[in-house]
């Protein structure tokens, strides 16, 4: 998990520093922003502590309204509960004593010109991704049709060059060799870069490739939730390649279950048109229909006759 300070939120969103220019390597311990409400209030011990505060237009017109010692004394209900920062939103103007209390508690305070809900979303999200609990995994991350699936298998297996041909049909690239998992929730795992493999593709006999500078943006995209992993291995004559498949099987990253398909290589399978097939039956099984559900009741209608 990477560490987040107000430094990197004031950069990442071009925030105004009104207050604490010498403060900014505080560290954000909270993924969540909050608004304050009762907090204006009394004190009350349930409120939860260490989050980013955010003023919106009812919060700074409420303070306007105060007097200095008022303002300071409001203001001091959310000092308590030990923010990182505090930011104004709307550029709206700083309400009296806010700037000279923040100054003697250490705290930072920003400004934005974004809407309350926007700063809050944006932040939100870009927060829990940076925060969030992470792992290396070797393989390649693509972007099928806008499902994103993890490539797995041995060194030397066929993984970039089936990426390469992928990128060729219109598809995107997100990671070569090594791809970062960032469990964003229990349910979703997000794959990317670790900068430095950004927009590289390694490929045998051939090198290093740039396919943005090759291809153009289209065939690079940043990251991509994981919907599928799919481990490529060395065909087995003896195993059987044509089994009906009822039961998902999974693969678990962080506590988190990957539906997991494997696909055996051969000379001359089109693995990619494989993978395409893979991402678009996945896609109609999220909307609720599976083709081996519906085989199975047609057999079972023909034996009911």
């Amino acid at each position: 998990m990477k560490t987040v300070t107000v430094k990197h939120i004031v950069k990442r969103f071009s925030l105004e520093v009104l207050v604490g220019h010498h403060m900014l390597d505080k560290i954000l311990k909270k993924t969540k922003v909050r608004r304050p409400g009762l907090e204006f209030m009394d004190k009350f011990d349930f409120i939860a502590t260490e989050h980013v505060q955010i003023l919106g237009k009812n919060e700074i017109n409420y303070l306007h309204t105060l007097t200095d010692s008022e303002c300071k004394h409001r203001i001091a209900n959310i000092v308590q509960y030990d923010p990182p920062c505090i930011i104004i939103t709307s550029n709206q103007a700083e309400p009296l004593g806010l700037r000279q209390y923040c100054t003697e508690e250490h705290i930072p305070v920003l400004r934005t010109p974004d809407s309350t809900s926007e700063m809050s979303a944006k932040l939100d999200a870009y927060v829990t991704k940076e925060m969030a609990p992470e792992i290396a995994v070797h393989g390649v991350c693509v972007n099928v049709a806008g499902i994103g699936i993890l490539l797995r298998g041995k060194s030397g297996v066929g993984k970039s060059e089936t990426a390469h041909t992928l990128i060729g049909r219109g598809h995107r690239l997100i990671a070569d060799d090594i791809v970062v998992l960032k469990k964003l929730s229990p349910q979703t795992l997000l794959g990317t870069h670790d900068e430095k493999n950004k927009e590289f593709l390694a490929l045998r006999s051939i090198g290093l490739l740039n396919v943005v500078r090759l291809y153009g943006r289209a065939a690079f995209q940043e990251e991509s939730r994981i919907a599928l992993d799919i481990e490529l291995t060395e065909w087995k004559d003896n195993a059987l390649n044509n089994e009906l498949e009822l039961d998902t099987k999974f693969k678990t990253y962080m506590d988190v279950p990957i539906p997991h398909i494997q696909i055996q290589l051969q000379p001359g399978r089109d693995v990619a048109g494989l993978i395409e097939a893979a991402a678009n039956n996945w896609y109609l099984q999220q909307q609720g229909y599976s083709a081996a559900e519906e085989f199975k009741k047609r057999l079972e209608s023909e034996f009911d006759e």
